[in-house]
């Protein structure tokens, strides 16, 4: 067997009522955040080294073209503009064109818009990637918070597709982390 190997932990969801699962578990509280290689709408590639130092407050959605993912990117982003220091990045499998479309009324100061469209390693490596389903291959709707020094702080696998993120439990643990910090 291989020491490096890991246990998968597929993780259930629901998705409109029905039974779905996740790739595997969402990264545990407390341990570096997984790097990733995402592209914004203008196909430049963004990994988690370019945030160093910074909080982040990963939105992971299906899709911006559903009510409840535009939903949660536009809450993120309006309450991200009085938390000088965090990044909301919303992360879905919309190609950037999509995304761009998405953002063109939308102000976002603090966020940024990324498309796993060429890393489906994402969804593996954060837990997010939905199988067993018909709607494999996109991400289950997550969040997940991490501190400027790229440890994860929060994380949450909405239980229901359909359903918005607990919101508050995600903003608390980011302002935790700016109370600690010198």
């Amino acid at each position: 067997m291989n020491p490096n190997a890991k246990e998968l932990a597929p993780q259930p969801f629901t998705i409109g009522g029905q039974p779905a699962w996740t790739f595997d578990a969402l990264p545990a509280v407390g341990s570096p955040a997984p790097d990733f290689h995402l592209a914004d709408a203008q196909f430049k590639d963004w990994t988690l080294a370019d945030f160093a130092g910074t909080r982040l407050l990963l939105n992971i959605v299906p899709s911006l073209d559903t009510p409840v993912c535009a939903l949660s990117a536009r809450k993120f982003n309006a309450d991200a503009a009085a938390r000088p220091g965090v990044r909301v990045l919303t992360i879905s499998a919309d190609l950037p064109f999509a995304q761009a479309r998405f953002c063109e009324n939308l102000k976002t100061p603090n966020g940024l818009f990324l498309s796993t469209f060429r890393a489906p390693e994402f969804g593996m490596d954060y837990g997010t990637l939905i199988v067993e389903h018909p709607m494999m291959g996109l991400q289950a709707r997550a969040v997940v918070a991490i501190g400027a020094d790229g440890t994860v702080l929060h994380a949450q696998l909405v239980p229901e597709l359909r359903n918005e993120p607990d919101y508050a439990a995600a903003w608390a643990a980011l302002d935790a982390a700016a109370a600690a910090e010198p």
